[in-house]
């Protein structure tokens, strides 16, 4: 890597250059970030994701503007105008644009009149009168009338484009005035014209203005939307004449009132027709970039709490998909999520059939000794709800509304059509439905994570960077929780850290034919499952009931040994050592760091010793929505109900209380004190008691609250 690319790197993470050498060392050599934090601590100085993913944001990002540079820096020495002066000025670009303010003069374009004034030699003059040189214009102009101008004013005309342009070209007069843009610039939306009706989902935009510097992400890609389908005209207002002054006081000429009224119209076009919509054009950019990167973020953290939300376990389920025209379908699936039973219900209206689907109900659940139902949230889920809780209401069976986005893009995938070929694809997102409440990790990953719904404007903002970072959330979620090898997926296993899809088919297609693993070194058997991939997956996979106790915890078999020592310490075998945390609190841990081990991981070692096998989401906790509010217009102002956190984004979250509307907790309503990120205070899927502060039933709109409450249940 080049040596100025590493040093802006160095600025720009604030981290040392050993902590980014050794980190990007490592992803060339095919880490994954997940390995290198929890495995590689002391080669980074026990960098965490985050960091390390910094690390790599930044480092693509300067190798790109590095390559921009060379390009560039070709093309001009190529057209033979590459001078040292600005050679050097490219050198210390540190951002794209003002690396192409710089390239701007020397680019290719269309014929432009300026283009022609200088052919037709007028540049000398245009050059004297910017540099304010006096002389006699009408001497300056005889030998260019009546050839190739008819007339001075068509000779004045030429030298006016020349000067226009040359302006405009002003690599640091653009930096200037884009930065004043910014800071001063107020974006102003307005309603098209005719567009009241098919616009209301913009209302709030009709009549905004905001400084640019200050919009939130989530209200520029409101207005952004509302731009592009026409239903909004935007626009960025300013002082013109302030920036007007500002040119004027670079290259305004004192010469003869002739000479100042040329730089004067030659000001005002290069700022009205050149300067202000190529500026405008980059602050918006800058806009855009900025609301990506920020709704992305919104994005990346509410997948992961979805991803981490606790698994109800290995346990038998009964799941329904709610309808009411067509029926509920219902299904009943193993400890493994494999199909028992499925069949249809109609204990909705218009059927109405509520004593001949209990009965099938009652049947299924005593026949399979189901303790846990799963509800999908969607349409009929509320009232499917309050039905089984009439029916259930001695029986000591548990009801879980589970969220169904994105089922039915399962329904319909490759993947289910493999797995359940002669199913009916309703039956399919049942199944879904079911699995996640065991597992959410393991079947949210069967689908694309946009497909959930956890964020806004998912297909405003720049889809490859979504992309990446929705990845590396999944990535990041699998290998933070570990994967059992003897009951994973496909899916599930080419997401661990060193797999991929073909290796994890290898491993499944190894463990059908061979029984289960007994030992993570079994692995080395599998086709094509070489050192390098157990040195990058065995930390994050586990065998449970295998030969090895440490074969189910996080503890990397590197450090294997470094855990019998341990044991040997404190005077116990393994096997008594991992049994208790009296035993393990004896450990004297400064007695095993040395420069391969330092005090970090070996608190891992210990943490993930002191409960093997045990998950790291934690338990399921049991809810039901108020039974007494049924639609929108059973909600009155101060209520106090429970609710579920559907989504969080930078301005509040929304929240589920049982209808079909959801709620909107602002911000401002979250804590009497200011709040910068709700995901501070909200996780996603989070059972909470909100307070209604307003209810709009005309745009079915609920404002909500928790300023005031002991929100958590």
């Amino acid at each position: 890597m080049m040596e100025s690319v590493f040093e802006q790197i160095v600025l720009h993470t604030g981290l040392t250059p050993r902590q980014i050498k050794s980190t990007l060392d490592l992803l060339k050599e095919g880490a994954s970030i997940p390995f290198i934090a929890r495995y590689r601590k002391e080669r980074t100085q026990s960098l965490d994701e985050h960091q390390i993913r910094l690390i790599k944001s930044t480092s693509d990002l300067f190798e790109d503007l590095w390559n921009r540079k060379n390009f560039i820096l070709d093309t001009l020495n190529e057209q033979g105008v590459l001078t040292s002066e600005l050679k050097g000025k490219i050198l210390e670009a540190k951002d794209m644009l003002t690396l192409e303010d710089l390239y701007l003069p020397f680019k290719k374009r269309r014929k432009t009149k300026a283009d022609i004034a200088i052919e037709n030699g007028l540049e000398p003059i245009a050059m004297r009168i910017i540099q304010k040189v006096k002389l006699n214009l009408d001497a300056e102009l005889i030998p260019f009338i009546p050839t190739p101008y008819q007339s001075k004013i068509d000779a004045l005309e030429g030298i006016k484009h020349i000067i226009s342009d040359i302006i405009n070209r002003d690599d640091e007069l653009r930096l200037r005035l884009r930065n004043r843009i910014w800071n001063e610039g107020i974006l102003v939306s307005k309603l098209s014209k005719g567009k009241e009706n098919q616009a209301q989902k913009f209302k709030d935009y009709f009549k905004y203005h905001e400084l640019v510097k200050k919009i939130p992400s989530h209200r520029y890609l409101a207005i952004r939307r509302g731009e592009e389908e026409k239903l909004l005209k935007v626009d960025v207002e300013l002082n013109e004449i302030d920036f007007i002054e500002i040119i004027e006081r670079k290259y305004f000429n004192d010469g003869s009132s002739k000479l100042s009224q040329i730089m004067k119209s030659a000001v005002e076009e290069a700022w009205s027709k050149m300067l202000f919509p190529s500026l405008v054009l980059q602050v918006n950019h800058r806009l855009k970039e900025k609301s990506d990167i920020a709704a992305i973020d919104v994005f990346g953290n509410n997948l992961r709490q979805i991803l981490l939300e606790a698994p109800l376990g290995s346990k038998r389920i009964l799941a329904i998909d709610p309808g009411f025209r067509s029926g509920c379908k219902v299904v009943c699936i193993d400890e493994t999520g494999n199909l028992l039973n499925h069949f249809v219900i109609f204990p909705l209206e218009p059927v109405l059939e509520k004593s001949v689907s209990k009965e099938k109900l009652m049947s299924a659940i005593n026949s399979y000794k189901i303790l846990d139902i799963a509800i999908g949230d969607g349409t009929g889920g509320r009232e499917v709800s309050a039905w089984l809780s009439e029916i259930l209401e001695s029986s000591n069976v548990n009801v879980h509304v589970v969220s169904e986005s994105g089922a039915s893009i399962y329904s319909a995938s490759e993947l289910a059509g493999s797995e359940f070929p002669e199913l009916d694809l309703t039956f399919r997102g049942a199944i879904s439905i079911g699995r996640r409440l065991m597992d959410p990790l393991s079947e949210l990953i069967k689908i694309d994570p946009k497909s959930i719904g956890v964020g806004q404007y998912q297909h405003d903002v720049n889809q490859k960077i979504l992309k990446d970072r929705l990845d590396q959330e999944i990535i990041s979620c699998v290998n933070a929780v570990g994967v059992q090898v003897n009951t994973a997926s496909v899916q599930l296993l080419s997401f661990v850290s060193g797999i991929g899809p073909t290796l994890a088919k290898n491993i499944v297609e190894y463990r059908d034919k061979n029984y289960e693993f007994k030992t993570k070194g079994e692995l080395l058997n599998v086709p094509r499952f070489g050192q390098k991939a157990f040195e990058h997956s065995a930390g994050f996979l586990r065998v449970r009931d295998g030969k090895y106790p440490l074969d189910n915890t996080g503890v990397h078999p590197e450090r294997y040994e470094l855990v019998d020592a341990m044991a040997v310490s404190v005077n116990h075998t393994l096997e008594e050592l991992i049994s208790s945390k009296n035993f393990i609190q004896k450990i004297d841990l400064t007695k095993f760091i040395s420069d391969s081990t330092n005090l970090d991981t070996l608190k891992d070692i210990i943490n993930d010793i002191s409960k093997p096998g045990l998950d790291p989401r934690g338990e399921i906790k049991l809810f039901s929505f108020d039974p007494t509010v049924k639609t929108i217009n059973d909600i009155v102002q101060g209520m106090i109900l429970p609710g579920i956190v559907l989504n969080i984004t930078k301005f509040g979250a929304f929240i589920d209380i049982g209808i079909k509307e959801s709620g909107l907790i602002h911000v401002s309503e979250m804590s009497a004190k200011f709040i910068e990120d709700p995901l501070k205070i909200l996780s996603l899927r989070q059972k909470i008691l909100v307070k209604v502060i307003l209810v709009d039933y005309e745009r079915k709109r609920i404002q909500l609250s928790i300023k005031d409450l002991d929100f958590k249940i």
